[in-house]
């Protein structure tokens, strides 16, 4: 069981940490390749677009396929795609890459959250699930610093120092994972894009998915363009960059840490509340701070909500209907990759736009407004017998 557990540990951090990369090389690969701010972002975006695109279909397929080779072909074409982004010439073949990276990740990761369940018994499910989530702030907290260290010596070297662990991680996969053959019931016989029917059609699954929409494309938009924003106000080398990413990432391993004792002692309605005004609060202050000190300071706090409120998002959007979680994640997965893409591809253009991180930091605290209004409204926070009825009904 340990094995397990460490090896989904290492494929949510290796995907964690690549889905992040670019955000602190933004400034270097811009003037490796000539590209304008304004079209930056869509480094960052092409793999989240790849990832929200195929995420969609990749769940509710690989409920019909064996999971252990979903998951092994998956992490091996991740491998292959980061490589390649080594090895890219200029902003096209950047993003193709990038995109197939994405498509990658989207049939790999799913996987790790679906086969849980499947081979772990009930008491360990919360704690097993606590510590694969904990790969994702891990990357926050070290592996994009490493990242950014390695880009001091050539920009190249973190892609293929991720993608030949990603390697090592598919050997992994091959020797310790074993086989998760589907079951042959009527279940599986149900068309794709039908299974998103129950949830397509709830008004409060709606505006929860909203939400959560405009929470991470609020976060995304902000986080994109933190490397650029330093660069620019602070001139900070990459390195400098990579210690500050590390201090954030340990923010973010805090809130995932302190999580569920915050949630008990304040309930889950007044733990999004204020960690949402909170949040936005520190958007609209980032752009006018006087040092770098300050800067993590605040950003800090923002970093301990995420870690906070990204589970227990999760956990409220699986809460909609026990019969079709895989089919939820999937859904959870696609929209918050789809916000990436999009709040990484406006923040580029309104921080070239109005020259620099105010607005970017305005939007941020806009969307995450209307992502707490949309959670409030669709009364996910406050009863879950109103949902059970709605969804049966």
């Amino acid at each position: 069981m340990k094995k397990l557990t460490a090896l989904f540990f290492l494929i949510m951090f290796v995907i964690g940490t690549d889905t992040f990369l670019i955000s602190p090389l933004i400034p270097t690969l811009q003037s490796l390749f000539h590209i304008s701010t304004e079209y930056s972002g869509w480094m960052v975006g092409a793999y989240a677009l790849g990832y929200a695109v195929f995420a969609l279909i990749a769940g509710p397929l690989s409920d019909g396929w064996d999971r252990k080779k979903v998951m092994l072909s998956g992490m091996v074409c991740f491998s292959v795609s980061t490589i390649l982004c080594g090895f890219a010439t200029g902003f096209w073949s950047m993003f193709l890459f990038r995109f197939l990276a994405g498509v990658s990740a989207a049939f790999t990761a799913p996987q790790v959250w679906a086969s849980i369940p499947a081979l772990f018994p009930a008491p360990k499910i919360a704690k097993v699930s606590g510590i694969v989530m904990a790969g994702l702030a891990a990357s926050q907290a070290f592996g994009i610093p490493i990242g950014s260290l390695l880009a001091t010596t050539h920009w190249s070297y973190p892609f293929f120092t991720i993608g030949v662990c990603s390697l090592l991680v598919a050997i992994f996969i091959f020797y310790v994972l074993p086989e998760m053959k589907p079951k042959q019931d009527q279940r599986s016989k149900i068309p794709i894009f039908k299974r998103y029917v129950p949830l397509l059609t709830s008004r409060i699954a709606r505006r929860s998915f909203l939400a959560h929409f405009l929470f991470q494309c609020g976060f995304f938009a902000a986080f994109s363009f933190i490397g650029k924003w330093m660069t620019d106000r602070f001139h900070l080398s990459i390195d400098q960059v990579g210690y500050v990413m590390f201090f954030l990432g340990l923010g973010n391993m805090v809130g995932s840490i302190s999580g569920a004792y915050v949630i008990k002692r304040l309930s889950r309605f007044n733990t999004m509340v204020v960690g949402f005004l909170v949040s936005i609060a520190c958007f609209i202050a980032l752009p006018h701070l006087p040092s770098v000190s300050a800067f993590e300071g605040v950003y800090f706090l923002i970093f301990v909500n995420m870690g906070i409120a990204f589970p227990l998002i999760l956990g409220l959007l699986n809460s909609l209907n026990p019969t079709i979680r895989g089919t939820i994640s999937s859904l959870a997965n696609s929209i918050m990759y789809a916000a990436t893409t999009l709040g990484s591809w406006i923040a580029g253009l309104i921080y070239a736009t109005f020259n620099g991180f105010s607005a970017v930091g305005i939007f941020a605290a806009i969307c995450f407004a209307g992502s707490l209004l949309s959670f409030i409204f669709s009364g996910i926070l406050t009863t879950h017998s109103k949902i059970k009825k709605e969804l049966a009904s």
